[in-house]
């Protein structure tokens, strides 16, 4: 270079707190980019799959029901709050209508018994000599799901929890194995790592979310998807009066035969047999 041309200007030092010099898989940031979600859809599949595997998981029984059903003692605690509010503003429609739910409420705390009598039996039958098998799944929240967990929770097995992010705060319940307790950012996943290893389905009473669950299941049943799960609903006045399965038979909406997609409990014991006689697993 000829004396008297300048020198270009250095280029500014490497700024290593700028976001692009974080390792594409460390930066939790750049991970959460709309045109990442093909890869968060991978992980989110793998992880639980990966760790389940690692805890030689073999098979499931998924359950579900409402997160908002109570154990009879609660229930009853409930009920008595709400009539006493009520008693002190008796012209209080919205409190007279909370004496009802309470009521129907407790009606239905006799499933949060049955579930968690459900899942110590469950557990304490099959998973014996180091195995795995029928390992009880739930949506990992309160109600009816802490039930189920609690039962396994009771005989020390092993329990699953699927839960998912939602807009309101919520936390897995105390009664999950820690290992194996998942968080889920969508449902659509959620829902695949519920029928991976299922070889049941139990419904308790719920709301959207236990329906939603179950007719999933039984359209992919319906349409051959998956098979080798059998559907039990427990508390067959309940399912009758919430779902007039005959109407749709009658209006040509589903064929009679759909209605041997799901079977009706209303004990524990009576909802394993049909599971174990289904299965071929032994009764004793």
């Amino acid at each position: 270079m000829s004396q008297g041309t300048p020198h270009p200007a250095p280029h500014p030092p490497c700024d290593d707190r700028s976001s692009s010099y974080i390792p594409a898989d460390k930066d939790t940031e750049f991970l959460q980019r709309d045109e990442l979600r093909p890869i968060r859809i991978g992980l989110e599949l793998l992880k639980p799959e990966l760790i389940q595997k690692e805890e030689r998981i073999e098979s499931t029984i998924v359950v579900f029901g409402s997160a908002r059903l109570h154990e009879p003692a609660v229930a009853r605690q409930a009920l008595r709050q709400a009539e006493e509010q009520a008693d002190r503003t008796p012209q209080g429609h919205d409190l007279q209508l909370q004496v009802t739910i309470a009521k129907r409420q407790l009606e239905l705390a006799k499933y949060y018994d049955i579930a968690r009598e459900f899942a110590r039996l469950v557990s304490s039958t099959c998973q014996v000599d180091g195995r795995c098998n029928y390992v009880v799944v739930t949506g990992g929240g309160p109600g009816i799901m802490e039930a189920a967990n609690r039962g396994a929770a009771d005989v020390n097995a092993k329990s699953i929890g699927l839960n998912i992010t939602l807009p309101h705060e919520q936390h897995p319940n105390p009664y999950i194995t820690p290992r194996l307790s998942f968080q889920f950012r969508y449902f659509a996943i959620r829902k695949m790592h519920f029928l991976i290893r299922a070889k049941a389905l139990v419904a308790f009473p719920g709301g959207f979310g236990t329906l939603d669950e179950l007719f999933e299941t039984l359209t992919l049943l319906q349409t051959g998807k998956v098979d080798k799960v059998i559907v039990i609903l427990v508390g067959r006045d309940f399912w009758e009066r919430v779902i007039n399965w005959q109407l749709l038979v009658e209006y040509g909406l589903i064929a009679q035969t759909d209605l041997d997609l799901f079977h009706y409990a209303e004990t524990a014991q009576e909802a394993w047999d049909l599971i174990a006689r289904y299965n071929g697993v032994p009764i004793t």
